[in-house]
């Protein structure tokens, strides 16, 4: 079985081939960072215009790396929701087009889903499990049991986490994407900053009160003329954070005595957070799956994979002809 997979749900055009739900025959990613650096985040409208002109060459490639043709092709799979309307229309509108002229199922799939099937790709992960999905639009915390069925367990009330690295990163005049900038810089800085952790519920997640410390301590700071180290509050800010979502994820695992936590989100590329959860994860005898790299920010070779437990779940037929990209959708209804 093999599935075509489309995802532009922001700024990354992504084609990707999967065979039977385990072998990539190819995965093809078509990034806007270097467009979108100058305006320091993504700017809807040339995302959508680049995705335009991206998705067709995408494709041809994605097909040319598979050495498959269309008429190789099972299913095709795409990132519906949520995302930026502009860039979903582009993917769902070319999605339909082939999947209608062509006569292949189409299987509509939620981009969070997709990020939580990433760990999927290579690794056999045994269920019950835990996912953490982090990135610069969602922090949530999933239940999935044996059959795939999810279950919605906390998120952040406010900010999403990578949300707050590229503010940060901001205020640090490091630039966009601010992630990979701030893991970069806290290597060598010291956690100086004595930012305490919000007090919420157990499994809800709050950034905004950590982001509104740093941008006031580095305000006064300023005012009263005084250098800031910006290695420091990088070191500062990270710490707090990955120890944020290290505890609120394996205290939920020790909670509901599931052994299997996977990380999945742009942010779960983060090198800090990769080694205190998987510290953790062995303190408290938790297995941890992170995603490759390359799986951690966005790709269709997630969708794909989410796509093949889709069809494995539950026979029917995929006929979405009328289906439309939408903003923002609940994956759990």
């Amino acid at each position: 079985m093999k599935i075509l997979a489309i995802e532009t749900s922001c700024d990354e055009t992504s084609v990707a081939v999967i065979e039977d739900g385990k072998k990539i025959l190819s995965n093809i990613v078509s990034s806007q960072i270097e467009i979108h650096e100058k305006y320091g985040g993504v700017v809807p409208e040339i995302a959508s215009r680049h995705h335009i002109e991206n998705i067709l060459p995408v494709f041809n490639e994605a097909l040319k790396e598979a050495k498959v043709t269309i008429d190789d092709i099972d299913y095709i799979a795409v990132t519906y929701t949520p995302g930026l309307i502009g860039a979903l229309l582009v993917g769902v509108s070319f999605a339909k087009a082939l999947s209608y002229s062509r006569g292949i199922p189409l299987i509509p799939i939620h981009h969070l889903k997709g990020h939580v099937y990433s760990s999927f790709i290579e690794y056999d992960i045994k269920l019950p499990a835990i996912s953490l999905v982090v990135s610069g639009g969602h922090t949530l915390l999933i239940k999935i049991d044996e059959e795939h069925n999810f279950e919605f367990i906390g998120e952040t009330l406010d900010d999403a986490a990578g949300e707050v690295y590229d503010k940060v990163a901001r205020l640090l005049d490091l630039g966009y994407p601010g992630g990979p900038k701030i893991d970069k810089l806290s290597e060598t800085g010291k956690p100086t900053l004595k930012i305490k952790k919000p007090n919420i519920k157990e499994n809800e997640f709050s950034f905004s009160g950590i982001k509104t410390f740093v941008t006031n301590y580095i305000h006064n700071e300023k005012m009263r003329g005084n250098d800031i180290v910006r290695e420091d509050i990088a070191r500062s800010f990270q710490d707090i954070t990955v120890e944020i979502l290290c505890e609120k994820a394996i205290n939920l695992c020790n909670k509901e005595n599931i052994k299997t936590l996977t990380v999945a989100g742009g942010v779960s590329a983060n090198s800090a957070l990769r080694k205190r959860m998987n510290e953790m994860g062995k303190e408290n005898d938790i297995k941890v799956f992170f995603p490759n790299l390359e799986y951690c920010t966005d790709n269709a070779a997630m969708i794909g994979m989410a796509a093949y437990y889709e069809i494995k779940k539950k026979e029917r037929d995929y006929n979405y002809i009328l289906l439309d990209a939408v903003a923002s959708k609940d994956m759990f209804l």
